[in-house]
């Protein structure tokens, strides 16, 4: 760019197709931040402590502040904080290293969950919204069953700018507040319930099947991904 041979958009181009590190056992996309606007994420689960803690060093090192480590069992976190700094929330099973950093945006994700059971998986969705920057409101336990409870949070269900309803068993709530809200509704089906909700598959045919609009579904207990798509619908 500086020998004049490119322009600032084909220089920046260049750079987002920047070649990965390969650490052996893992090729890191130092360039994803750049590219996507949100840098890696560590997938705990199948991974040792140690790949965990190489993979996190390498982030840190290219000055990545904060890092974000999924499906980390309590096992796996025990051993992992002889070498690495950071937090661990084990009702979701994430590692957080580094602070977590004040909203970019001005709207607000809302987390809801239709019983206590789908905590894990809403904690999950909660904290990863947090991590990319979004002020999240925590509605828990406001399922069909009892459906006033869900009704006495209208403010904040018309106040969002995105909604995730997270529900097992028949997954009903995903629908209701797909009825209620004027904002992006993101399904997570979860595997609570019984023998016949087939760990999950009642609610997510459930939640496809919704005839209220604007609700869209990712895949079973899959928190994380629900978060990181409210937090791009947020930051629009």
């Amino acid at each position: 760019m500086e020998a004049g041979k490119l322009t600032p958009e084909e220089g920046l181009l260049q750079l987002r197709m920047e070649p990965f590190e390969d650490l052996g056992y893992a090729k890191l996309d130092h360039h994803r931040e750049l590219r996507q606007g949100v840098a890696e994420v560590i997938y705990g689960a199948g991974k040792t402590p140690g790949q965990i803690a190489g993979i996190a060093a390498a982030m840190k090192e290219k000055g990545q502040e904060t890092i974000l480590i999924t499906r980390l069992s309590p096992a796996a976190a025990a051993e992992l904080k002889d070498s690495l700094e950071f937090c661990y929330h084990e009702r979701a099973q994430i590692g957080i290293a580094g602070p977590i950093p004040q909203p970019r945006a001005s709207g607000k994700i809302v987390v809801a969950t239709g019983g206590t059971s789908d905590m894990p998986v809403a904690e999950e969705a909660a904290l990863t919204a947090e991590v990319l920057g979004n002020e999240v409101v925590r509605l828990y336990d406001v399922g069909v069953a009892g459906i006033h409870r869900l009704f006495a949070h209208m403010e904040d269900i018309m106040a969002a700018k995105v909604i995730i309803a997270i529900a097992g068993m028949e997954g009903a709530l995903a629908s209701v507040i797909g009825g209620l809200a004027n904002c992006p509704v993101i399904g997570v089906p979860t595997s609570v319930g019984y023998g016949a909700s087939f760990q999950g598959l009642s609610a997510l045919l459930s939640m496809l099947n919704s005839c209220a609009s604007g609700v869209s579904v990712v895949n079973i207990d899959n928190g994380f991904g629900a978060g990181y798509l409210a937090s791009m619908i947020n930051q629009l």
